[in-house]
């Protein structure tokens, strides 16, 4: 069960301003990319499971946060259905993220006061995630619709909250036109996740890149 509710992960999302997101199938090595996020200030951690047997990583990742991590909210993302938003809320998760909007995946989530962040393309995609008590919404695939898409959407409905994911890098620059734009928070993945020359993850430099957004983050939001 979560131990957050929907408003509690919500201020989180706004108050730190970025969702480390990946996916691993070893459970030490999720531990160390866990931990370097977590030491580099993140308080978010969205586990996209997209691997065979990815419920049973989610499960004994989530038990390690509770027990090491105080404050550190874990999610799901990549889940394509109510069964699955189901069986990780089980299993603890804070948060669902899907790279589509499913009314059923709104229905389970509200049941148990989860937050839920569908992905979303279309201002009338995003009405309704809002009309189904959505509190931010997911623009899926970040970099193919940009911060104008932003700009264009906070227009018409400035109470919309959105969540890039995809093409968002933990530069100034990059940092700037999402925040500029008026984004509640990003979501950042493979530009995060540094690896070394060998292709693993490189968990000092995990570590500082996860500081240094963050800190950019911080200060265009002050």
């Amino acid at each position: 069960m979560a131990q957050y509710s929907r408003i509690e992960v919500a201020q989180v999302m706004k108050d730190t301003g970025m969702v480390p997101l990946f996916f691993h199938s070893d459970i030490e090595v999720s531990k160390k990319v866990l931990k370097a996020c977590y030491d580099g200030g993140a308080r978010l951690l969205e586990f996209t499971a997209r691997g065979d047997f990815a419920h049973e990583i989610f499960g004994e990742l989530t038990k390690y946060a509770i027990k090491e991590l105080p404050g550190m909210v874990m999610g799901v993302g990549s889940v394509t259905d109510a069964a699955a938003a189901s069986l990780f809320m089980a299993l603890g998760a804070n948060f669902i993220v899907t790279p589509v909007l499913r009314e059923d995946i709104a229905i389970a989530c509200n049941r148990r006061k989860v937050l839920w962040s569908p992905g979303c393309g279309t201002l009338t995609e995003i009405a309704r995630a809002e009309e189904l008590g959505c509190e931010i919404v997911k623009l899926f695939p970040g970099d193919i619709y940009g911060p104008q898409f932003v700009k264009g959407v906070k227009g018409p409905q400035p109470w919309t909250s959105i969540m890039p994911t995809g093409g968002v890098a933990p530069t100034k620059e990059n940092l700037t036109g999402w925040f500029n734009a008026g984004v509640t928070c990003v979501g950042m993945g493979s530009k995060l996740m540094a690896k070394d020359a060998d292709g693993n993850f490189d968990y000092d430099k995990i570590e500082s890149k996860t500081r240094e957004a963050l800190n950019i983050i911080k200060n265009l939001k002050s």
